[in-house]
């Protein structure tokens, strides 16, 4: 049997809300949409906007590390950069971007 485990102590309770994603009339709302056959790239939050557009300016696929430079982030480690991984690897999940096998990230057209 798999037991549930629910937080007990105020500061986990924040903990789980901070990471709860945001919720509209009761359901979940997506912050990287699915790309439908209109993407609407207006209804991104700016800074994935941003993110997409470094992505498309890009003669060829780019590199996570890369894109966090020309967003100003700190690069110097690679868990600094594992938010924007993660966002980019969302945007590949649901047809926003291409994820190559060797990592890097390439527009869709």
């Amino acid at each position: 049997m798999i037991a549930e485990r629910v937080p007990n102590r105020p500061a986990e309770q924040d903990r789980v809300a901070a990471v709860a994603p945001p919720r509209a009339a009761g359901r979940a709302v997506l912050l990287i949409p699915h790309r439908g056959e209109n993407p609407q790239e207006a209804a991104l939050p700016e800074d994935y906007r941003k993110t997409l557009a470094l992505v498309r300016e890009a003669d060829g696929p780019v590199q996570v590390r890369a894109v966090g430079k020309r967003l100003g982030l700190d690069t110097s480690a690679r868990g600094k950069l594992e938010p924007l991984r993660a966002n980019m690897t969302k945007f590949a999940d649901r047809g926003w971007l291409h994820k190559r096998p060797d990592g890097h990230f390439a527009a869709r057209r």
